[in-house]
């Protein structure tokens, strides 16, 4: 099934209309969206609607915009979320050297603290990685017991290797249908057993919907390019991403009729 893998459902630009937009991706044939936190206040909101809804799930973390908002009290917090099953990640976190909204050496200690809380609960962990690749890839490096996924992957090919050999996952996004991307190497240089597909919505909308906010009925378009870029059926990427969505992410995201 679709797997929408990296979705901000929980964010303000759905409040008028979350509900039709769940509709609309179920309809599209989406079977399952992970609804991500990038703050507490978001986390705790995505895990609201993935009480609601067993074809949502949730992710908790910081994201490395805010990461000077870490303290003690957020550690706690992460700690207690991932142990919800709901929960089936840790992130977005990572590091951000395009924006620096948080200074470098704090998103460096926060993205450690996170990936060892990851690490600790069992769960996978989102990386949010920009014009930092040296020094998400020693990350990764360091922190072995971790496992995850590079999110709406557009950083270089040698953070792709370094992620892959530790056995890492990527996610692609609208991305890959701009007239502007030139990754199609690493489209093609992903195993196809560690491939994920995603929207990132409500931002990165596909052609043709550019321009427009993002949903997750649209993350079709991503495995639609996937599938064009490595000469493969549709159906076999979607079962493909589906698998391995189900097999990082954990039996919640199973299809409802295959679940124990």
């Amino acid at each position: 099934m679709l797997v929408d893998t990296h979705c901000h459902l929980a964010d303000p630009a759905y409040d008028a209309d979350r509900g039709e937009v769940v509709a609309r991706a179920r309809a599209a044939g989406v079977g399952h969206v992970i609804v991500v936190g990038e703050s507490p206040e978001t986390a705790d909101r995505a895990l609201r609607l993935a009480a609601g809804n067993p074809r949502l799930s949730a992710t908790a973390g910081v994201h490395p915009h805010v990461a000077s908002s870490w303290t003690a009290e957020t550690g706690t917090w992460l700690a207690q979320r991932l142990a919800d099953p709901r929960v089936v990640a840790a992130g977005e976190m990572g590091l951000d050297y395009h924006y620096d909204h948080s200074p470098r050496a704090v998103q460096r200690d926060v993205f450690d603290r996170q990936l060892d809380a990851a690490a600790g609960a069992g769960k996978p962990a989102v990386i949010h990685a920009r014009d930092a690749d040296e020094d998400v890839a020693s990350a990764l490096r360091n922190h072995a017991a971790a496992c995850g996924v590079l999110h709406s992957f557009s950083s270089g090919l040698p953070l792709l290797r370094s992620a892959l050999a530790l056995g890492w996952y990527v996610s692609f996004s609208g991305m890959v249908t701009f007239r502007s991307w030139s990754l199609d190497d690493a489209i093609r240089e992903a195993p196809l057993d560690r491939l994920l597909v995603e929207t990132d919505a409500p931002f990165l909308a596909p052609v043709p919907h550019r321009g427009r906010r993002n949903e997750p009925a649209w993350v079709a378009a991503v495995a639609r390019r996937i599938a064009d870029v490595r000469g493969l059926p549709l159906d076999e990427v979607i079962a493909a991403t589906g698998a391995n969505a189900a097999r990082l992410f954990g039996p919640r995201l199973a299809p409802l009729e295959d679940r124990p």
